[in-house]
């Protein structure tokens, strides 16, 4: 008997389209993988990391000028204040040039004599 009885003949069938659902599911694995390892490469990371930190940072700036809208006192006030913090030390060295009035002379020895005096500002 050549002919196939058609139990076994929708046997085949159901095998065969059985049999190309799971080609198709391995395809679909496959190309989820290459997706999933194009989204890892390094190059990928560090251009989203980038795009993620310039979103970031023109948000804090729409938000700082908000805020200076806002508040232009306060605002021009943190900035003196962050100004002045900076500047401290060469504002207290001024000061005390100021206050001293003319600069110290100190003088240099060299092997037990006076050689020079020179001025010396502090």
């Amino acid at each position: 008997m050549s002919a196939d009885s058609p139990k076994v003949a929708e046997a085949r069938r159901r095998a065969e389209q059985a049999r190309a659902k799971l080609l198709a599911s391995f395809d679909e694995l496959i190309d989820y993988g290459q997706q999933l390892q194009r989204k890892l490469e390094p190059s990928h990371l560090a251009r989203d990391a980038w795009e993620a930190a310039k979103s970031k940072g023109a948000d804090i700036a729409e938000d700082a000028v908000d805020a200076v809208r806002k508040r232009p006192v306060a605002a021009s006030s943190a900035v003196a204040a962050l100004a002045l913090f900076i500047v401290r030390e060469p504002l207290m060295e001024l000061a005390g040039k100021l206050m001293n009035g003319k600069p110290k002379r100190k003088v240099k020895k060299h092997a037990g004599r006076k050689e020079a005096v020179e001025k010396v500002d502090d």
